[in-house]
């Protein structure tokens, strides 16, 4: 049976709905079930599936409701700092590692190596951890820059690459490089104004 374009259409609002589903993030869920709404109310109208559209359309203004206020919402962030031997972060660590093996593969804690760990904390709850270690005298590696899913929405990195900028540069850092193992993490790194100098090596100057 050959599909009319109405019925690919439908069909296509139906997987992106489902995808939308599958997300652990708030936002992606937010913004991929606005798509899938917006297609599949389009679907309604043209299909004379009046309740249909209607419905759609309700779920699209929920939809554009909670991205204005996620975007729009004011924050409190501040970090937490811990020794490299804390138990908390050991635990959080061990609790959170299938899912930051997925982004940081190969990643494993080791806490002689570190000289900067901490949580970051939004309105007082942990939304991811930073560890990172001196390389030199001005340059800082970062070990793990994880932020938990429902809090990947690159404002934990504008925190730590930009509002604590003046931080790093007091303890001598000029430079912050990391390595980009993954999509995901070359994305994010990205965002955040570092540079690829090489394949899956990104650099960033802070001074």
């Amino acid at each position: 049976m050959e599909l009319t374009t109405i019925q690919i259409i439908g069909y296509l609002a139906s997987i992106i709905i489902a995808l939308s589903m599958t997300m652990n993030s708030i936002v992606k869920f937010r913004w991929i079930n606005l798509v899938g709404a917006t297609t599949m109310s389009t679907y309604g109208f043209i299909f004379g599936a009046i309740p249909v559209g209607i419905l759609n359309a309700f779920i699209v203004s929920v939809d554009i409701y909670y991205l204005i206020k996620i975007y729009s919402k004011k924050e409190s962030f501040e970090i937490l700092e811990v020794r490299p031997e804390n138990k908390y972060l050991i635990r959080f660590l061990e609790f959170h590692n299938s899912d930051i093996q997925k982004h940081f593969p190969g990643f494993s804690y080791m806490p002689a190596l570190n000289t900067t760990s901490f949580f970051i904390m939004r309105d007082l709850l942990v939304a991811g951890v930073f560890l990172a270690h001196k390389e030199d005298e001005n340059t800082l590696r970062v070990g793990l820059d994880y932020v938990i899913p429902k809090y990947r929405d690159f404002k934990n990195g504008k925190y730590i690459y930009f509002r604590l900028k003046n931080r790093f540069i007091q303890s001598g850092i000029k430079k912050i490089v990391a390595d980009g193992n993954s999509k995901t993490y070359s994305l994010y790194l990205r965002k955040q104004g570092f540079r690829e100098t090489r394949e899956g090596f990104f650099e960033k100057d802070i001074v």
